[in-house]
């Protein structure tokens, strides 16, 4: 049975996997509106990984919002991200399946710096050594 270390690690690495998607099809110029749904799955599985990782439960959805709420709840701190949370979670669902929802480079660049954002606030909370674990695991990602 995987811990909740175990479950933790492997959403951050999907996280990490997304981000580098969404920074992909940007440099290329391509799928961009996919580059904005997978910016906003790199936050979201980080912040479910934060949720573990404290095992803390939360219900399967793609409102980051309310994921940084649910955070918030032990560390007030998470407030910082709520702005990059409300403009990524669109991403995830209503932007996926709105057939004129064509983002432009901008709109790209500045969801995948939002993602790149809360990834970096959520590491520095995650407690040592598992932030230890993920630097060094993250690499092949």
């Amino acid at each position: 049975m995987k811990t909740h270390e175990d479950l933790a690690r492997g959403l951050w690495l999907k996280g990490k996997s997304d981000l580098a998607n969404a920074q992909m099809c940007l440099d290329a110029g391509l799928a961009l509106d996919t580059a904005c749904f997978h910016a906003q799955q790199a936050a979201e599985k980080c912040l479910k990984a934060h949720l573990t990782l404290n095992r803390m439960d939360f219900p399967y959805m793609h409102n980051l919002a309310a994921l940084v709420e649910m955070c918030k709840s032990r560390d007030d701190s998470f407030e910082a991200i709520m702005k990059p949370a409300q403009l990524l979670t669109p991403y995830a669902v209503e932007a996926r399946y709105d057939d004129d929802f064509w983002p432009d480079q901008e709109t790209t660049r500045e969801a995948v710096l939002q993602a790149k954002v809360m990834l970096d606030f959520i590491l520095m909370r995650l407690p040592e050594p598992f932030r230890s674990s993920l630097t060094q695991t993250v690499s092949r990602v």
